[in-house]
C-alpha cells in the first residue's frame, strides 16, 4: 500500500479553526523525479484538487485559481503558493493563502523526501493552517475528513502521473 499513514486534526482555537495535518506516502519513482515533479506548477496543476491554474508571479512563487465543495459548500477560490528552504532534492517548506466564495486560509507545511528500497522515495509532510469564513461553518469533524480526502486525492494522482508508464515507450 502506498499510504503509510495519514493525518489531520481540526480544532478551534480562540475562535479560529485550526488545522494540523501530516503524513508519510510512498511513490515508486527516485527522489530526484519526485523532486522535480513537485516543483513543476504544470504538473502540480493537474494533481492538487480543484486547481485550474497555476501561474507563475515569481520565482518559487505561483497564483492559484481553485474551484472546490466542501461538505455541501461548493465555490470558488484565487490564492498563492510560495515554495522556501529548499534543500534539493530532499526538503522545502510550502506557504498557502488565499480566499474566495468558501471563506479564507493560510498555512504552511514542510515536506521531506528519502530514498525508499530500490528506486522509490518515501514523502512525510507536516503543517498547519487556519481556516475562516463559511468553509469553517461546515465543522471540525466535516473539515478534518475533506482536508484528509483532498490529501489522498493529491497522491492518488500524483502517483497516477510518474508510476504510469508512457504509451509506447520502450520497455
Amino acid at each position: 500500500m502506498a499510504v503509510l499513514r495519514n493525518g489531520c486534526s481540526v480544532y478551534e482555537e480562540n475562535g479560529v479553526m485550526k488545522l494540523d495535518i501530516g503524513g508519510v506516502e510512498l511513490v515508486q519513482v527516485p527522489v530526484e523525479v519526485l523532486w522535480k515533479a513537485l516543483n513543476d506548477p504544470t504538473m502540480l496543476t493537474r494533481c492538487i484538487p480543484g486547481c485550474k491554474t497555476m501561474t507563475e508571479i515569481a520565482p518559487d512563487a505561483y497564483k492559484v485559481e481553485m474551484q472546490l465543495r466542501v461538505a455541501a459548500v461548493g465555490g470558488s477560490f484565487e490564492g498563492e503558493i510560495s515554495l522556501s528552504d529548499k534543500e534539493p532534492p530532499k526538503a522545502c517548506r510550502i506557504k498557502v493563502s488565499g480566499a474566495g466564495t468558501l471563506g479564507h486560509g493560510n498555512g504552511s507545511a514542510r515536506f521531506e523526501i528519502a530514498p525508499e528500497g530500490s528506486d522509490g522515495s518515501r514523502i512525510s509532510f507536516q503543517g498547519g493552517g487556519e481556516i475562516g469564513g463559511l468553509v469553517a461553518g461546515v465543522g471540525q469533524r466535516i473539515l478534518s475528513s475533506v482536508s484528509k480526502h483532498l490529501v489522498g486525492r493529491f497522491f492518488t494522482a500524483l502517483r497516477k502521473e510518474l508510476e504510469t508508464p508512457v504509451e509506447g515507450a520502450a520497455e
